[in-house]
């Protein structure tokens, strides 16, 4: 049973607050009430004897250790019919994967010590009578405090090589990027498994990219990619020292963390002897405000809110620049940059009146109401009120559409129906204020209005039967994230709305899994966006998600065992976990990109994603074969008309897998509906509404 706050824990320890939760147990914040100091109790639930054995052996590790680099015990003891509880010290501060998403990617010479004084505590732990592997070295195990000081965190996974003999205390970490080759399977381990962590993890911050797997590398897979690919001003040394760190044999490596220390050291021009108040600068103290620099694009349509927004809610990272040293071409420099500015700015305010002239107008014309203001609750009588009707006229064949001269059709009455399944497409819409959810064929006429949701409907998802709809209300706005949505389901044969069972507020993103029988979503059950699976079979919820990330985004593979997903660590990238939650690796790894919205294709060979630099956030789509998991071998799909090369965001296959349907707005205002081929030929504009028109989806074939 998990503590409560404000419970006093073995007469003693005071429970402040919650810090981490998982299966096992969690750790908390408290204060010791004897001493008056603060401290962190550590807890394990899973009272089986190998368990138990594995967290006395982590109080015993930590009780012995004497670095000022490693956290220290005060206590541990058992509590009948209840858990094991640690207590040791409290590390304030942040650890090194919120300082990467706190400042974008860590300056080289920062890493650089950071690095030094992690390989100061690996050398004080090998060189014990019995030396002590960390075996789970990553960002989030290293902790920096508000003065500076840097320890390595989270023992529970470590070992003790007893006179020749190896002892665990758990399992082994197999952490995707950061483990070493030899932590898959029963290879020995030792300290040069630790170096080996501990160079992946000084790659992923000065990169903002998680290196390619181990068990990938060392079976010819993948191979790592350079730094200096990513970073091109990359300090040679230090790019060597880490790639060294890293290779896929324990022999190439540094042999001990005295070498890899020394190597970062003469890469930074520091003393080889370690001083010891080397500290890197300290993270705000808690209560500060952190006023990160609003970004500009020099692009008016890149700063359309639907996108920018929400990805900056996501991603909010800044990446440093250099300061000129020349104050004459300094002041050319910015007097260029003014001016360009002040067009930027009359251009952005003659497209704001324009468009705001258009919603007036249209508003007007149409007699609309009001936003409503409400509570969330579903309407249930609809007003299903299809727009006009517009019939194609002398249709053309997919063959003829393909061979014909222009890419750009601009009237809908020359599409052809393409796509396969149903041949409709859903979207959803704030043509009436809200948005709801509409259906249209794939050619865009005879568009129809769904749903009459009080505080909107969105993120529409279809069962593979075709005949219901999974969305998430409240949605008055285009956001990636929804903390106070619920998950709901339309049904088409008679327009009745119920709530997905067991749904709390916070859900979004639902994906029917191919069997029908179970729906992925995100959530923030846990305060976290995370990704769940509640099975219709069982009526069980289960969590997928890694704790430590924030993931969101699921789109399931066409067998029903993987799914892809979007994780943000520094970074989002496009992830792929299984049904079960068990394996989880990295599918797009390029950078500092910004890479959402997965795609499927049905053939399950192909994952279609969205990507974006951090600025300018002028969006495209990318392919990548799903064979090429883990390496940067992505293909722009080249949209090939002057008209709409971008932006362009969630592309989803059509149900025979020849086309794309996606939302632009080319002109900076007007968020459309758009199809083209899988080569980016053919386009076809399918909706002109000056509202809001996005998440399409295909309808699959009615069964």
């Amino acid at each position: 049973m998990a503590l409560q706050i404000d419970s006093l824990l073995n007469n003693r320890y005071r429970i402040k607050a919650i810090l981490g939760q998982g299966g096992m147990g969690a750790v908390y914040q408290g204060v010791d009430e004897t001493l008056g100091i603060s401290i962190a109790v550590k807890e394990n639930l899973f009272l089986s004897e190998e368990y138990a054995k594995q967290f006395q052996k982590e109080a015993k590790i930590l009780a012995n250790l004497r670095h000022p680099n490693l956290p220290r015990v005060g206590d541990y003891f058992y509590v009948e019919n209840q858990g094991q509880y640690l207590i040791m010290d409290y590390i304030e501060g942040e650890d090194l994967r919120e300082r990467i998403e706190r400042l974008g990617l860590i300056p080289q010479s920062e890493a650089i010590v950071i690095g030094a004084v992690i390989c100061d505590a690996l050398s004080y732990l090998s060189c014990r009578d019995n030396p002590i592997i960390h075996r789970d070295i990553k960002p989030g195990n290293i902790k920096i405090t508000y003065t500076g000081e840097i320890s390595l965190v989270d023992f529970g996974l470590a070992k003790i090589m007893d006179g020749g003999q190896i002892t665990s205390t758990g399992a082994r970490a197999m952490t995707p990027g950061y483990s070493p080759p030899e932590q898959y399977g029963t290879g020995r381990t030792d300290v040069r498994s630790d170096i080996y962590s501990l160079g992946a993890t000084i790659y992923a911050a000065v990169t903002g990219s998680i290196p390619e797997d181990a068990l990938s590398r060392v079976t010819g897979k993948v191979q790592l990619t350079p730094i200096h690919e990513i970073i091109p001003e990359i300090n040679k040394k230090f790019e060597k020292a880490i790639h060294k760190a890293m290779e896929v044999e324990a022999e190439n490596r540094f042999q001990n963390p005295d070498d890899f220390k020394i190597s970062l050291l003469d890469a930074g021009k520091l003393p080889n002897v370690l001083p010891l108040n080397l500290l890197v600068p300290p993270p705000p103290a808690e209560g500060d405000t952190i006023t990160k620099p609003e970004r500009r694009s020099p692009i008016e349509y890149a700063t359309s809110p639907y996108f920018l927004e929400p990805l900056k809610e996501f991603t909010e990272s800044q990446l440093s620049s250099q300061k000129g040293k020349n104050p004459r071409r300094n002041l050319a420099l910015f007097s260029i940059i003014t001016a360009f500015m002040l067009v930027l700015i009359a251009g952005a305010i003659f497209s704001y009146q324009q468009r705001a002239f258009s919603n007036m107008l249209s508003n007007i014309v149409n007699n609309l109401p009001e936003p409503i203001n409400s509570s969330g609750l579903i309407n249930s009588e609809f007003q299903n009120t299809p727009s006009q009707v517009i019939q194609p006229t002398n249709s053309l064949s997919v063959a003829e559409l393909e061979n014909t001269e222009t890419t750009f059709i601009e009237s809908r009455e020359n599409y052809p129906i393409v796509g396969g399944g149903a041949e409709q497409i859903l979207f959803a819409s704030n043509r009436t204020n809200v948005f709801q959810l509409w259906i249209m064929n794939s050619n865009g006429t005879e568009q129809r209005q769904l749903t009459s949701v009080i505080g909107g409907a969105c993120q529409p998802n279809w069962s593979p039967d075709g005949r219901k709809i999974a969305f998430i209300s409240p949605c008055r706005e285009k956001l990636q994230q929804y903390k106070d949505a619920k998950i709901f389901i339309y049904n088409m044969e008679n327009g009745e709305i119920e709530a997905m069972p067991q749904t709390v507020f916070g859900d979004y993103n639902p994906a029917w899994a191919p069997d029908g029988n179970r729906i992925a979503f995100s959530s923030y059950r846990n305060g976290v966006s995370h990704i769940y699976l509640y099975s219709y079979i069982t009526g069980t919820l289960e969590e997928l998600s890694d704790s430590r990330y924030a993931d969101m985004q699921p789109v399931w593979h066409p067998d029903g065992k993987q799914i892809a997903i979007t994780r943000k660590i520094y970074f989002p990238h496009v992830w792929i976990i299984s049904d079960t939650g068990v394996t989880q690796y990295q599918f797009s790894v390029t950078g500092n990109l910004l890479d959402i919205w997965p795609s499927w294709s049905p053939d399950g060979d192909t994952i279609l994603y969205t990507r974006s630099e951090e600025s300018p956030d002028v969006p495209w789509l990318v392919s990548q074969e799903y064979e090429d998991r883990g390496r940067s071998v992505e293909t722009e799909i080249p949209v090939k008309h002057d008209y709409i090369r971008r932006p362009i965001i969630e592309g989803r296959y059509s149900p025979d897998g020849h086309w794309i349907v996606f939302e632009s707005w080319p002109d900076g205002t007007n968020h459309d509906v758009y199809v083209m081929d899988i080569n980016g030929e053919n386009i076809m504009r399918l909706t002109t509404d000056p509202g809001i028109d996005g998440n399409a989806v295909w309808r699959p074939t009615i069964q």
